[in-house]
């Protein structure tokens, strides 16, 4: 086996030193580069254990990395991606509403959070772990739910990476995921307890199988067929942990050349000068005055400390070492540092207009796709078997929906306005699409506006936002 693998490096060698493409040949700059050839799993298999904690550790100890996962999870969640049901039968996409808002507060198994806060825990996890997971319970009619659905989040660590093995079914595991002939997922091996949670005493190894259409696996695939999440911390971990002890490292030095003033030399270890006292370590520490005039000894000397400053480099330095750690997070540098030096209305506009393609991508492709479509489907099923909603023969139009994100706040709001009016005269948007940008439903804001219409008419009020003229100033205008 081994005299097969020089074989084939012997072979790899030759080839690349044949390559017409500079970054493929053997030379002196390419000397030591030899990436793997693995596939993402295999990478995954043999460096998820170590990523996933070096993640965590760094999210709770680093202040930028904080602060990043808060900034995305705030664009990306917000308060929320809520659904509007599409069901055309408007007094049953009504109660559909209606029942969905009660559930959500009804949604945590935990009782901690709504359906919203689930959001943006999920989210959270994915960022800093790479994944996470979803586990649906069915619950039973004496819980008194609304509908008898609950949401339990778990962490990866639930799902152990090395359960790979083939099964006495004809199913195979990989990476604690039953697959089946064709490849898809059928069950999943999870843990009943966290298997890190030291302080629980029901915390065993055991593991259960449960099959996965009771379980959401969320994570954001890079490469096809890949099966586990990868933090997203990862390409930054290494200069995350580095920049983070040069800035402490910094920080001392200069805390400790701060508090030395000077240093005093003598030729002899008696006659204290300048009131020294001698500390608990026997060293002594001389002090000083406002106006002090002092007589020194025959042969005695003061040296005054001048440590040496790191001056305009240290900001320079880490300005950039902080803009590339934001772009492999996938933000801008003012969202992790909240540094708003040199920037003016066109070109922050420019840089989150980017990032706000990501978090477009992120919600519609991760969030609504793996985690909100599938629990929909789940709860309506539920909700029309526990009599919550009507029996139809015909479910689908249950089915439609469309999940509303968060809107983005700009700027300049009075410019987007304007530019979102221009849009809509001109035909080029619905209305209904400028205000699902907003990450408000069109028909909620349509009844709120007739109902506020009819209050003001019943108390006669006039606005300017009114459109309909005036009845007294119409009859004035016709007397005259």
């Amino acid at each position: 086996m081994n005299l097969w693998k020089r074989i084939q490096a012997a072979v790899f060698r030759q080839r690349t030193e044949m390559s017409g493409f500079e970054a493929a040949s053997a030379t002196r700059r390419t000397y030591g580069w030899n990436p793997s050839t693995g596939d993402i799993n295999t990478l995954l298999a043999g460096g998820i254990e170590s990523l996933r904690p070096r993640s965590r550790d760094m999210v709770r100890r680093n202040a930028w990395a904080t602060n990043a996962l808060d900034a995305f999870v705030g664009n990306a969640i917000g308060v929320g991606i809520k659904p509007q049901s599409a069901h055309p039968d408007l007094a049953l996409k009504e109660k559909i509403q209606e029942l969905w808002l009660r559930w959500t507060d009804e949604a945590d198994a935990t009782g901690l959070t709504d359906f919203y806060g689930l959001q943006s825990l999920a989210c959270r996890s994915v960022m800093e772990a790479g994944e996470c997971l979803i586990r649906m319970r069915p619950r039973l009619p004496k819980d008194g739910l609304s509908v008898p659905l609950q949401l339990q989040l778990l962490e990866p660590e639930h799902l152990p990476t090395m359960e790979t093995r083939r099964l006495e079914n004809g199913n195979y595991l990989r990476s604690g995921i039953e697959f089946n002939g064709i490849g898809q997922r059928v069950a999943y091996r999870l843990y009943r307890e966290h298997p890190g949670d030291a302080s629980n005493p029901m915390t065993s190894s055991e593991l259960v199988r449960v099959p996965a259409e009771w379980v959401l696996h969320l994570f954001r695939p890079i490469r096809p067929g890949q099966l586990r999440g990868q933090p997203w911390l990862t390409q930054v971990l290494l200069k995350l942990h580095e920049l983070d002890q040069y800035d402490d490292a910094e920080l001392v030095r200069k805390k400790t050349a701060a508090m030395f003033a000077g240093f005093v030399v003598k030729n002899s270890s008696a006659s204290p000068i300048l009131g020294e006292k001698a500390t608990a370590g026997g060293t002594p520490v001389a002090s000083l005055e406002p106006g002090t005039l002092q007589i020194l000894l025959p042969g005695e000397d003061i040296k005054f400390s001048n440590p040496a400053d790191v001056g305009a480099s240290y900001e320079t330095f880490m300005r950039v070492q902080l803009r590339s750690i934001a772009a492999g997070m996938g933000i801008t540098y003012e969202q992790l540092t909240g540094d708003l030096t040199g920037v003016n209305y066109s070109s922050i506009r420019a840089g989150l207009l980017e990032f706000r393609r990501r978090c477009e991508q992120f919600q519609h492709q991760v969030i609504v796709f793996q985690m909100c479509r599938p629990i929909w489907r789940r709860w309506i099923d539920l909700a029309i078997l526990s009599g919550a909603l009507p029996k139809q023969s015909d479910v689908a139009p249950y089915y439609s929906v469309k999940w509303i994100p968060p809107g983005f706040a700009w700027v300049d709001p009075l410019k987007d306005i304007k530019a979102q009016m221009m849009a809509v005269r001109a035909g080029f948007k619905s209305r209904a699409e400028v205000v699902s940008e907003q990450g408000y439903d069109a028909e909620a804001i349509d009844r709120e506006i007739a109902a506020d219409n009819a209050r003001a008419d019943a108390l006669g009020l006039s606005y300017d936002t009114d459109p309909r003229p005036d009845d007294s100033n119409a009859s004035d205008e016709s007397e005259a």
